[in-house]
């Protein structure tokens, strides 16, 4: 998805995936006697989590872990990797590296992975089941947000993020800037942009109640409510449920309103 030429012999026997949410996919494409290696963060599916070999984090690989398992293909992503970790390892290996902003990527992602991997049939039918629960997805109340995803400093999903593409699908309106990507936000530049709804991100900063708490009293007027961030950036199979998952917010957003 960067251009780059992937070069291999023959359909790749053991992959190393360093993405969790392409992860996952690998798993649901029925690819589990494949995976030779992922990260401590490709926590799904979580049956095969534990006894999975891990060869470090998305930003610090173990090279050595990694070499001794010879894949013979390696999936990384240009934001979730550095660009050092891919340097590196396509010296040795054939490197396949994602770039993933909006849905449309994301599918063309998923069908490009099948086609690479044998399993075309099975990534069509895990696309066209996110599609469907997103175009029978009704169109409700859209809120103005920030949606947070780091404390000390607060950060914000700007408007050239995957995230951002989502927020747009389950009906909010972006409030944080495009440039840069992950801005920095005061409580001060909250304040003045005075947000219908904040969420707090479950990852990559683990926000809580406690932060509600924190948030709610500069900003009176906003509706707080902690967000599970698979469901607005992890961008493989995932996204089959979450269309669902945005539902529910809007649910739980007007409970809150009607009891105010």
């Amino acid at each position: 998805m960067l251009g780059r030429r992937v070069l291999l012999s023959a359909a790749p026997q053991r992959i190393i995936s360093l993405v969790p949410s392409q992860t996952e996919f690998l798993y649901e494409l029925g690819l589990a006697g494949r995976i030779a290696g992922q990260t401590v963060f490709c926590v799904h599916p979580s049956d095969y989590f534990e006894k999975a070999v891990k060869v470090g984090g998305t930003k610090k690989v173990r090279y050595e872990a990694i070499h001794s398992l010879k894949p013979d293909l390696i999936i990384c992503n240009k934001e979730e990797n550095t660009e050092e970790i891919v340097n590196t390892l396509a010296a040795d290996y054939p490197v396949w590296v994602s770039d993933i902003k909006t849905l449309e990527d994301a599918y063309h992602m998923m069908l490009a992975l099948g086609k690479l991997l044998d399993k075309e049939e099975k990534a069509l039918s895990i696309v066209e089941a996110a599609k469907q629960q997103f175009e029978l997805a009704e169109p409700g109340q859209t809120y103005s947000c920030l949606y947070l995803i780091w404390r000390n400093p607060f950060m914000a999903a700007g408007s050239d993020t995957f995230i951002n593409s989502m927020l747009k699908q389950a009906g909010f309106m972006n409030l944080a800037p495009e440039y840069p990507r992950y801005p920095e936000i005061s409580l001060e530049d909250m304040v003045a942009l005075a947000p219908q709804l904040v969420l707090l991100s479950s990852e990559p900063y683990p926000f809580n109640e406690q932060h509600i708490q924190e948030l709610a009293s500069k900003l009176p007027k906003s509706r707080i409510m902690l967000a599970d961030g698979e469901f607005f950036s992890w961008y493989g199979s995932r996204l089959v449920n979450s269309q669902n998952y945005f539902n529910q917010l809007h649910e739980r957003l007007r409970d809150q309103i009607w009891q105010s």
